[in-house]
Parts: structure tokens; C-alpha cells; sequence
């Protein structure tokens, strides 16, 4: 049963976070979430009382999967290797579940800097960052790194029409962050990454 009210809460969230990007968040009632996913608003109160209850409960999520990715890159060396693969999980946590979201934050910026679940977000990106920059990199190759998530971001939201697909877009991105922390302190030389297993396998360029 638990599993089932779960994978219904993320049903919800999807679909609202879709007809947020589409119509505003101001513009989208309930009524209309519980319209799209064809069940009845009381089926739809029973998880969540208010939009602002889904976007929060979408955010935190989030949050939680960042952190839980933070605490596996703090167990990691300071290697390209382990760079590599840390942004590729940013990329595959993205790409994913959490593009609708990235969708939403694009154009409801305002309403961003209101929910409280939205500085928590910014605060786990921020310790990304923190423990991708490590202590021996100078200003400048701090912000590579920077750059380097930031181009994964953007990889995973459709910007400016490039005449490109949305794997196409994140792929490219996911290429560029590769090359923005090429090179920087902590390099062990090896031209391979830690596959979806946790083995190793060649790194994509």
C-alpha cells in the first residue's frame, strides 16, 4: 500500500509540474491536476491539500536526492574520474525524473524565491559545488567547475531552440561539463569513469 501512495505522489507531481510549465503556476488549479490524472479531487486531497503542498513536496524531494549524492562524492577522491562520474549522476538525476522541474524553475522564477523548499534545493546544489571545487583549485578553476554543472542545467531545459532533441541538448551539455573539469588539481591521468555498475569503462566524449 505504501508503494502505492507513492508512486501515486509522484504521478501527481509530474502532471502538475506539467501544467505548471504550461500555464503558469498561478493559472493551475487543483481541479484541473486532478482533471489530467482523471481522478477525483478528493483522491487528489488525500495527498495534497494545496499546489503549494506539490511543489514543495516535489522540491524537497529533490533536495534529498542531491544530498543523498553529495554524501556518496564526499566518500570519493579528488580525481577527473570522480568528477566525471559525479556529473554524470547530476545528469542522470536531471535528465530524468527532475526534468519537468528544471522546466518549471525556468519560468516561474518569482515563485521560486517564495517556498522555503526552494532555498533548501539552492542549498544542495551549493554543496555540490563545494565538494567538486576542492581546497588546491584556484578562483578560475572554481569556476570551471561551476560552469560544468551549470552547463548539465542547462542541458536540461529547452532555453533557446537549438533544432535539438532533449537528449540531444543534455548529451551535448554533458560533453561540455566533461571538458570544463578536465585538467584541474586532483587529475590522475586516467582516461576511464565508473560505469552505470560501478565498474569502470571508457569515458564518453
Amino acid at each position: 500500500m505504501a508503494g502505492r501512495r507513492s508512486d501515486t505522489r509522484v504521478r501527481i507531481q509530474r502532471v502538475a509540474l506539467e501544467l505548471f510549465a504550461e500555464q503558469g503556476y498561478e493559472k493551475t488549479t487543483l481541479r484541473e491536476v486532478a482533471d489530467r490524472l482523471r481522478i477525483t479531487r478528493p483522491a487528489l486531497y488525500y495527498h495534497y491539500k494545496a499546489k503549494e503542498d506539490i511543489l514543495a513536496g516535489v522540491m524537497a524531494d529533490l533536495a534529498d536526492s542531491v544530498d543523498e549524492l553529495n554524501d556518496w562524492a564526499r566518500a570519493q577522491p579528488a580525481t577527473e574520474e570522480a568528477r566525471r562520474e559525479v556529473l554524470r549522476r547530476i545528469f542522470e538525476l536531471l535528465d530524468g525524473q527532475w526534468r519537468p522541474l528544471l522546466r518549471f524553475i525556468q519560468v516561474n522564477q518569482a515563485v521560486m524565491r517564495k517556498i522555503p523548499a526552494g532555498q533548501r534545493m539552492r542549498d544542495s546544489f551549493l554543496a555540490m559545488l563545494a565538494i567538486l571545487a576542492t581546497p588546491e583549485m584556484d578562483p578560475a578553476q572554481r569556476f570551471q567547475v561551476m560552469l560544468a554543472v551549470v552547463a548539465i542545467l542547462l542541458g536540461s531545459v529547452p532555453i533557446i531552440d537549438m533544432g535539438l532533441t532533449d537528449d540531444e541538448r543534455a548529451g551535448v551539455a554533458l560533453q561540455a561539463a566533461f571538458k570544463l573539469i578536465g585538467g584541474l588539481p586532483g587529475d590522475d591521468g586516467d582516461d576511464v569513469t565508473a560505469g552505470p555498475d560501478g565498474g569502470k569503462g571508457p569515458v564518453a566524449r
